[in-house]
């Protein structure tokens, strides 16, 4: 029979700070900060100067961990349940940066964290990890739109080693950003936003996790009356070890896709809504995701 802190060691990688707002690295084969394949259709389109909220919702559910060739590990009774509502305040200022719009903004993740294995479950729910960034945002043209920056991941959330349900990471994340929108009303819409992590150490494993390269994309449809239906996903991958006690066997690699829908209008509002499913996962977590996405203009 395993004993707790057994339990732990084998799912704490997989499941600490699952949906704290940063990046994907794989300290023991884990998730990483950001939850991958949250963003959606508009993703790289900067609203109009002044203040502005987005409001995240959704739930990601892991029930396997992939090892190193794809296999299941065999871990009894392994799932992890993740709800979040996060709130995204951004401020576009009157600014001007090598001719783009200067936009800071923040990212507040509420978490409710449950995971379970081997008949042994934890649960946890508060604060996660902070998020604050800065960019430049341009408008080619009516119908495309780019944004570039950098994300700045704080360790907020509370945090044990032994916890598998801790709701941050325990360490810093610098995060370069490029994100592109092209929205014609009508006809196809696609947007892509792309980012790579730069891991600093984790101070009570002594582990760093190695870099990545992740994107979230969207693929649909504009019907002219502010609706877009499509596809949805993200791709990642890490690009070099980690390195420490606590490191994973191998790099992480994971995609997703779902269907996607957004819906946008004249007045600032703004809808979107994606399931995503994971497949050709190693080394991390497999699941599904469902995420929310609400702009609300002042």
């Amino acid at each position: 029979m395993m004993n707790k802190r057994m339990i732990s060691k084998l799912v704490a990688g997989s499941c600490l700070g699952a949906l704290s707002f940063g990046a994907m690295a794989t300290e023991g084969g884990g998730l990483g900060i950001y939850p991958d394949g949250l963003e959606n259709f508009m993703s790289g389109a900067l609203p109009p100067p002044g203040l502005h909220v987005l409001m995240y919702a959704g739930n990601a559910h892991y029930d396997s961990v992939r090892d190193n060739k794809g296999n299941k590990v065999p871990i009894p009774g392994f799932s992890v349940n993740v709800n979040v509502l996060a709130p995204r305040l951004i401020w576009v200022t009157d600014q001007k940066i090598l001719n783009g719009d200067f936009v800071v903004h923040t990212v507040i993740p509420l978490l409710d964290v449950t995971a379970k294995a081997a008949g042994h479950k934890e649960t946890s729910r508060g604060l996660g990890d902070i998020t604050v960034g800065a960019g430049l945002g341009y408008h080619p043209s009516a119908d495309l739109h780019y944004v570039i920056g950098l994300d700045t991941f704080t360790p907020t959330g509370k945090y044990s080693k032994t916890d598998p349900s801790s709701l941050g990471k325990n360490y810093w994340t610098i995060q370069p950003v490029w994100a592109i929108s092209y929205i014609p009303p009508v006809g196809v819409n696609a947007d892509l936003k792309m980012m790579y992590d730069f891991n600093f150490r984790n101070d009570e494993t002594k582990t760093r996790s190695g870099q990545a390269f992740h994107a979230d994309y969207a693929l649909g449809w504009g019907f002219g009356n502010g609706w877009v239906a499509g596809v949805g996903g993200y791709a990642f991958l890490q690009t070099t070890d980690d390195s420490g006690p606590n490191s994973a066997q191998g790099k992480a690699r994971a995609y997703s896709i779902g269907p996607s829908i957004r819906y946008a209008n004249q007045q600032g509002w703004l809808f979107t809504a994606k399931w995503e499913k994971d497949f050709e996962v190693r080394n991390r977590p497999e699941g599904s995701q469902l995420y929310l996405k609400a702009s609300i203009p002042f």
